[in-house]
Parts: C-alpha cells; sequence; structure tokens
C-alpha cells in the first residue's frame, strides 16, 4: 500500500470513527461536529465526528439562526490556503471512495481533453447556484433554505448518510419517497461513472473542489517542475489520469496533488511541498 492510499484511510477512520453510530443506526452530536473536516464527508454519517464544509456553508447562508459564516468560510479559505487541492487527493473520503471503485477491472473510459475542459466547469456553476445562491435567496417566511446541494444532488450524503440510516432504523424506511429514488439513482451513476472514468464527481461535481480549486496557485503546498531537468518525455502526461499538463501548468485548478507523476518522472524534475514564497 502506498503512502497517499494509507493516508487516505487512515483519515476516513480519524474522521468517521463513531462505530456506535453504525450500529445504533444514529448521528453523533458531540462537541467535535461544530468543526469542519477538510473533505467532503456526509454530516448525516452515522461514524461522522466532524462537519462536511459544504453541508456547514449551506447551514450559515440559508439560515438567519446562524451567526457562524465568516468562521466556516475562513476556516475552509484556511484548508484551502494551506493545502489547496491536495485535500482532495490525500484527505477526502469520497475521494478514496472514487479511487477504489476505479481498481474494478473494466474498460475504462478516457475523457478528451475538449469534454474534459467543458464538463470540469460544471461543479463551479453547481457551487454558485446550489451551494451559494439558492440557500441565499430562496428562503421560507422564517428566513430559512434547505440545503440545495446535499439534499438534491450530493452522492456522498446517500451513501454515507441516508443508506446506513436507513439499513438500521425501520420507522424511516417507511418515508422513502421520491427524492431518495431520486438521489439513489444519481449514487448509481456516479458508481458506474467512477468504475469507468477516473474520480468523476471530483472531476465535474463536487463544489468543494471547485472551492479549493482556486487556492491551487496560491496555495502554500505546491507543485514545481525544474525546467532545466525536464527532457519533454511527457511520462507524467501519460500517467495523469486528470490529462494535466505538469510540465505546463504544475498548480492547474484541476489537479488533486495525488503525486503520480512525481514517481514516474525519470529525471525527477517534478518536486512538491510547502513553500511560503
Amino acid at each position: 500500500m502506498d503512502k497517499r492510499r494509507f493516508t487516505q484511510i487512515i483519515w476516513a477512520f480519524l474522521t468517521n470513527g463513531n462505530i456506535a453510530g453504525f450500529l445504533q443506526g444514529n448521528i453523533f452530536k458531540g462537541a467535535s461536529k461544530k468543526f469542519c473536516v477538510p473533505g467532503l464527508n456526509c454530516y448525516s454519517c452515522p461514524g461522522a465526528l466532524g462537519a462536511c464544509p459544504i453541508g456547514a456553508m449551506q447551514a450559515v447562508i440559508g439560515s438567519v439562526r446562524y451567526n457562524f459564516s465568516m468562521y466556516i468560510m475562513g476556516l475552509i479559505s484556511f484548508f484551502g490556503v494551506i493545502f489547496g487541492r491536495f485535500i482532495c487527493g490525500w484527505l477526502c473520503p469520497f475521494g478514496l471512495i472514487q479511487d477504489l471503485l476505479y481498481k474494478i477491472p473494466s474498460r475504462k473510459i478516457q475523457v478528451s481533453e475538449g469534454i474534459n475542459k467543458v464538463l470540469s466547469k460544471l461543479k463551479y456553476f453547481i457551487l454558485l447556484v446550489f451551494v451559494i445562491l439558492l440557500p441565499m435567496f430562496l428562503v421560507n417566511e422564517f428566513g430559512i433554505s434547505p440545503p440545495y446541494f446535499c439534499q438534491y444532488i450530493c452522492p456522498a450524503g446517500t451513501l454515507e448518510g441516508g443508506i446506513p440510516l436507513l439499513l438500521m432504523n425501520k420507522p424511516l424506511r417507511g418515508a422513502i419517497g421520491l427524492l431518495f429514488y431520486w438521489k439513489s439513482l444519481l449514487l448509481l451513476i456516479t458508481i458506474v461513472g467512477s468504475v469507468l472514468i477516473y474520480r468523476p464527481f471530483c472531476r465535474f461535481i463536487c463544489p468543494l473542489g471547485a472551492f479549493y480549486s482556486v487556492f491551487n496557485k496560491v496555495s502554500f503546498y505546491k507543485y514545481r517542475v525544474d525546467e532545466e531537468k525536464c527532457v519533454s518525455c511527457k511520462k507524467c502526461l501519460k500517467t495523469c489520469r486528470l490529462n494535466i499538463k505538469m510540465y505546463e501548468n504544475p498548480n492547474s485548478l484541476e489537479c488533486i496533488r495525488c503525486g503520480e507523476c512525481k514517481k514516474v518522472c525519470p529525471t525527477k524534475a517534478i518536486d512538491s511541498g510547502f513553500k511560503l514564497k
């Protein structure tokens, strides 16, 4: 097991360590739930010990009862400034799930550069509309709005929260309606897509990935290419499952910092780490 996979698994267990929640079918509501974990991890997951940044962002935007909007934005911006999309590649539980699904033997689909460029913009639209604008303006008479992304789109919530809670709570099964079937369909599409395409949710849908991506070029954790060592062999491009031209743009908005390019570079021209300048 390589270092990245080990880190992903350990972090997933650390942030979802409430084993009693899975056994009892309830949601942990301890003090740690007031804090956001860096990656996409459903608040309603029985094992979750922290809050999901996207769910928390929608809550503070869409409800007059909360006064922590600057805290939430400040915290996830802090994560972005320090790590950028390193969080996507190393610390996101739903990213780990997609990585494992992609390992299932099957015929893989390589998304063309043109299609990938268009579809990758969808996550920014989802961040703007479903996470920010709708919770901000579509509110009820009490000034409260539903968490639109979590409620209508997020497959992580269905997998990590909805299904485990339904399995352990018989009364909840009687409340299953059209929305759950819709979310289950989206989850199924995501699972099948993740077997065939590398991280489709991260690349095209995830609003948290969209948020962190804007920090990739300015985050303390950076990738660097030594032009004197680079021999333009393009092995990094051939290895990169996201089709990023590392030799041209080492801190691309789409790079999840997985490090596969570093492993295959024959001249060790690619380096990564924390830089304050």
